[in-house]
C-alpha cells in the first residue's frame, strides 16, 4: 500500500516526510513463541516451584528483573500471579526489535491477539501499522510492541490495578532490557502505568514525559481511534510529535 493511501485510511492530509517517497510495505507478522497448548486450545503454563508460587510480591519483581530475554518468554508463561492465566488462551508477551529504539505501550491483549500470542494483529494492530507505515517504519525493525498486561482480560476489559500491579514487573523488564530511545504509550492504561497517573489521555498529549530517563510522549489508542476516527489526526499529530522528540534527545 502506498503511503498517500495509507494516509488516506487514517483520514490525514498526505506530508510530505524526508526519505519517505518509498515507505516499507506493511509487514507481515511473525509468530511470537508459546507455551504448549492442548487440544482444547488451553495454554500449559510451566509449573512454578513452590517457593516460587508463595514469593512475596517484592521477591518476584527481583527475580524478574533479572530475566534475560532468552527466559521471558518462558516466565510469562509461567505466570500464575493473577487469575489471568485461568481464562487465557495464550500469554502475550510482546513482539519486535528487541534493540528497538521505539517501544509502543498499549493496553492488553483482544481476541485475535490471545489466539496467536502476539500484540496488536486484530483491526487495532492493522491501524497501528499503518501509521508506522505513515513515518516510514515498520513493526520489527526499530520498532518493539508491547502491553501492559501480558494475558487478555475477559471482553477485553479495562486492567484492575491489582492485575496491573502483577504485570508491571515484566513491562519494567522489557524497558530495561530493550533501552529504547522512545516510548509511546497508547491509551490511558499504559499512560498511568507509566507515569503513574490518572490524567486524562487529553490534559497529557503534546508533551514529553519521562519514564524514568526514557522520554515518553502519550496518545489514543489505536482501538480508541476506530470507534473515534475524527481523532486520527490528534494522534497523526503526536507521533509526528515523538519522531521530532526523539531527534530532538539525539541531536
Amino acid at each position: 500500500m502506498r503511503r498517500d493511501e495509507v494516509l488516506n485510511a487514517l483520514g490525514l492530509t498526505v506530508w510530505r516526510l524526508r526519505g519517505a517517497d518509498n515507505p516499507p510495505p506493511l509487514p507481515s507478522l511473525s509468530p511470537c513463541p508459546s507455551p504448549a497448548v492442548s487440544g482444547r486450545g488451553e495454554a500449559f503454563p510451566s509449573p512454578l516451584p513452590q517457593e516460587e508460587r508463595e514469593a512475596s510480591p517484592d521477591t518476584r519483581a527481583q527475580r524478574i528483573a533479572q530475566l534475560s530475554w532468552d527466559d521471558f518468554v518462558a516466565d510469562v508463561a509461567a505466570c500464575t500471579a493473577c487469575d489471568l492465566c485461568k481464562t487465557r488462551t495464550k500469554p502475550v508477551p510482546g513482539v519486535g526489535d528487541v534493540r528497538a529504539r521505539w517501544l509502543f505501550v498499549g493496553e492488553g491483549p483482544g481476541a485475535e491477539e490471545d489466539k496467536k500470542g502476539e500484540p496488536f494483529v486484530g483491526q487495532a494492530g492493522l491501524l497501528l501499522d499503518q501509521m508506522l507505515a505513515a513515518l516510514g517504519m515498520k513493526r520489527g525493525d526499530d520498532v518493539y510492541i508491547a502491553n501492559v498486561l501480558k494475558c487478555r482480560p475477559p471482553n477485553n476489559r479495562a486492567p484492575t490495578p491489582q492485575e496491573a500491579d502483577a504485570c508491571r514487573p515484566y513491562l519494567e523488564r522489557q524497558i530495561a532490557l530493550i533501552q529504547p530511545k522512545i516510548i509511546v504509550a497508547l491509551g490511558k492504561s499504559a499512560a498511568m502505568l507509566l507515569l503513574n497517573t490518572d490524567a486524562s489521555i487529553a490534559s497529557l498529549r503534546g508533551r514529553v514525559h519521562r519514564y524514568r530517563e526514557t522520554p515518553l510522549v502519550v496518545t489514543y489508542h489505536p482501538a480508541y481511534l476506530l470507534r473515534s476516527p475524527a481523532d486520527k489526526a490528534k494522534s497523526w499529530e503526536d507521533l509526528v510529535f515523538t519522531k521530532k522528540t526523539l531527534a530532538a534527545e539525539n541531536a
